[in-house]
């Protein structure tokens, strides 16, 4: 498909000499010769490219306002600004808005051509590296065997025909927008838009817009996320965070599947599932009046909860040869030689969860491929805060010398069989195994220092 190019200028010579130089080199070719035309041509379809001369016939409107139009609609488009009055400070302000490469006139074919065929070569490796990394992102699995894993795992399978709300909870870094994108990939909208919008990273006088869209001078529009994931899915990211008085509103989209856009009178109607995620306890936000209980009821149909790493440690060891299989096939990389009876591994909090794990896995990956077991070890112990496992022992250490020797043996005794228990996953039989006692005394050892299963 031949790109599309935006010619706006108010010289009729100037429109028809570089649309002549574009239709030669087989480029389809849209002109407007003032601010209202290229406005209209802008809200018919975003161009590829677009080349706008700085000066138009409208004085209380120019280039660059429409070099801004342009880039809030889309940020990925290259412009080239032109001009026959160029000052210095206005190529400046132009580059600092957001423009590909601003030219004097008069200018040759060659030029034109030039900094047109750099600009959409610019935009296709944008626009590849934007797919790769989405196309990494989604070929990520869900990973583990534990209970509450597994669980997930078959609550999706039977998501597959349904259109009911989902409310992902679980700490950050845990897979809440994974497990989302999954959902969404499994469903009959998976060839729909997926768009997300992260509740916590708004200001809090952009929610409105940012959600509903707006209605701007001039005609403009700028969509919200409920428009854009028409038809789709929705994903409201730290959905806790949208506060109380919009709250009302997204209850009523959910109620009637319309809404205004922010200062506009038409309603618009929308089909979308919507999935909303927290890290927050919505219920404890019910109860304390921070979210509103009947919005609560609309989202919660479908509840999915994502546990803590620290209370899965079982997963760790298939969530490592996962993350460095593939992360090492995407750097291009050998595959790290990693211990996964590392103690570090398992007696570390994981605050960061699957996301720190795969960022630990992924550092090491990267700089340490032919590293030996023993080398990664050590990475690892000092990637993983030297400072935690040094406090852990200082506590115990604590605990022990200030405590009568009885005391201190069982502080030493409980810490140390949980470490064992986590690294082998819960199973009695192995940790028996592995510290050579029998079974059943080990089982008595644990109901005596109080040490539940781990799972």
């Amino acid at each position: 498909m031949h790109k599309e190019i935006l010619v706006i200028d108010d010289n009729p010579d100037i429109r028809s000499l570089v649309s002549n130089i574009l239709k030669e080199q087989n480029f389809e070719v849209r002109t407007a010769a003032n601010y209202d035309q290229a406005v209209f041509e802008i809200n018919k379809k975003i161009p590829d490219l677009a080349i706008i001369d700085i000066k138009l016939d409208k004085t209380d409107k120019d280039g660059i306002d429409l070099l801004k139009l342009l880039t809030k609609k889309n940020k990925l488009i290259p412009v080239i600004m032109i001009s026959g009055h160029a000052t210095v400070q206005i190529a400046v302000e132009a580059t600092r808005l957001g423009a590909y490469e601003f030219i004097e006139k008069p200018f040759s074919k060659e030029k034109i051509l030039n900094y047109v065929n750099r600009a959409l070569e610019s935009l296709a490796l944008k626009k590849e590296k934007d797919f790769i990394e989405n196309k990494l992102f989604h070929s990520f699995e869900l990973i583990g065997k534990s209970p509450s894993i597994s669980k997930i795992k078959k609550v999706i399978e039977k998501l597959n025909t349904s259109e009911s709300r989902i409310l992902i909870s679980g700490p950050t870094g845990s897979g809440k927008e994974l497990v989302a994108r999954k959902i969404h990939k499994n469903s009959p909208r998976s060839k729909e838009p997926f768009v997300i919008i992260n509740a916590a990273l708004l200001k809090e006088n952009t929610y409105e817009k940012e959600l509903f869209g707006e209605e701007l001078d001039e005609g403009n529009i700028s969509f919200g996320a409920l428009e854009r994931a028409n038809k789709g899915t929705l994903l409201i990211d730290e959905v806790s965070e949208i506060p109380y008085e919009t709250q009302a509103n997204v209850l009523r989209v959910l109620i009637d599947q319309k809404f205004k856009r922010v200062n506009g009178s038409k309603n618009i109607n929308v089909n979308i599932r919507l999935i909303s995620s927290t890290s927050k306890d919505l219920n404890e936000l019910v109860k304390n009046n921070n979210f509103r209980e009947d919005l609560y009821h609309r989202l919660n149909v479908i509840p999915i909860e994502l546990t803590p790493l620290s209370s899965r440690t079982e997963d760790i060891p298939l969530l490592i040869e996962y993350f460095k299989t593939k992360l090492s096939e995407i750097n291009g990389v050998q595959q790290p030689s990693i211990d996964i009876n590392n103690d570090n591994l398992y007696t570390y909090d994981w605050p960061g969860n699957v996301r720190e794990l795969r960022n630990l896995i992924e550092r090491i990956t990267i700089l340490s491929a032919d590293e030996t077991k023993g080398n990664t070890n050590k990475i690892i112990q000092d990637i993983l805060n030297p400072s935690f496992s040094e406090k852990n022992k200082s506590d115990i250490l604590e605990k022990s010398l200030s405590s009568p020797l009885k005391e201190a043996r069982k502080h030493f005794e409980k810490e140390y069989l949980t470490t064992q228990l986590k690294k082998n996953h819960g199973n009695i039989s192995k940790t028996a195994d592995f510290i050579g006692m029998e079974r059943s005394a080990l089982h008595r050892k644990l109901k005596e220092l109080g040490i539940k299963g781990i799972n």
